[in-house]
């Protein structure tokens, strides 16, 4: 299938190879830096594999850093026939974890990359060796402002933003960091959204909050089940108004090995605090027996 990715991202911020992958639905991007343990970097709304850059350039002489973009987001292919759900990002993701053979495994999931990667985690439950989890949840939300964020992002009004004004890129990312993006940067998640069409995937998340509520009430299930044993790191920023600290407590209720690191970061904590969050994994992951 062709495909013909929006733009192309600049070396000098993000000094990788890009990858493909022929998933179900055509083309994912990805990339798969370093030799070592692999850890599989799971992205958000409205972000890409470029939001985990500086902890790749850290992390890469010591582990494989392999970060993908789900279909309709960052370079991956935008698919008609494709409905855009954390359900149906897992799928592909785990194709892709079975088609690389990934042992030994770490997933690192942000936002909706934790529910996403939780999926794949239980799903490739053998394969994995630990989970690191920032600003992010697994189970069906119930608190009312998320409730409100779900409604109010779901309505008319506010998907056309969505879709005709790239809404996310321009407003909830830039309020939700401590430290304001270089132009540079937030040009690379603009250019990766470059017109409506490119971003029903990212007009259909918000609405996910509480559509995938039955498919995250089992998701939780199964976590409980199948991957208490599995250590986990949570690496969170402390001033994020959309998962604050209490988020944390149910990781710790569901898991028996629970290290916590607390970053000084808003929501998209791996803009605000690389260093800090590639320290953290390194040191976890040099703890956790392979």
């Amino acid at each position: 299938m062709a495909h013909k990715p929006p733009f192309r991202p600049d070396r000098r911020l993000f000094p990788f190879d890009s990858k493909w992958y022929e998933s179900r639905v055509g083309p994912v991007h990805y990339v798969d830096e370093g030799s070592g343990p692999p850890i599989l970097f799971l992205h958000g709304n409205p972000t890409w594999s470029f939001l985990y850059r500086g902890i790749i350039i850290r992390l890469k002489k010591r582990f494989r850093c392999i970060a993908v973009d789900y279909p309709g987001f960052g370079l991956s292919v935008r698919p008609e026939d494709y409905d855009y759900t954390p359900a149906d990002h897992a799928g592909v993701v785990a194709a892709l974890v079975r088609h690389l053979d990934l042992r030994d495994l770490t997933i690192m999931g942000h936002e909706w990359g934790g529910p996403i990667g939780m999926r794949v985690a239980v799903d490739e439950a053998p394969r994995m060796r630990a989970l690191v989890m920032g600003n992010t949840w697994y189970w069906p939300l119930d608190a009312w402002y998320i409730k409100t964020f779900a409604y109010v992002m779901a309505s008319a009004p506010m998907q056309t933003q969505i879709l005709r004004h790239n809404f996310y890129v321009e407003k909830v990312m830039p309020a939700a960091v401590k430290h304001p993006f270089a132009e540079e940067v937030l040009h690379h998640y603009r250019e990766a959204l470059p017109t409506p069409k490119s971003r029903v995937g990212v007009a259909e998340l918000p609405r996910q909050l509480m559509e995938a509520a039955l498919w995250l009430g089992d998701l939780a299930d199964d976590v409980r089940d199948k991957l208490s044993a599995v250590p986990v790191l949570l690496t969170w920023g402390i001033d994020d108004v959309a998962f604050p600290r209490h988020f944390m407590e149910r990781f710790r209720e569901d898991f028996d090995d629970v290290t916590i690191r607390r970053v000084d970061a808003k929501h998209y904590i791996q803009e605000d605090a690389p260093g800090e969050i590639a320290e953290a994994i390194g040191e976890f992951l040099g703890e956790v027996r392979a």
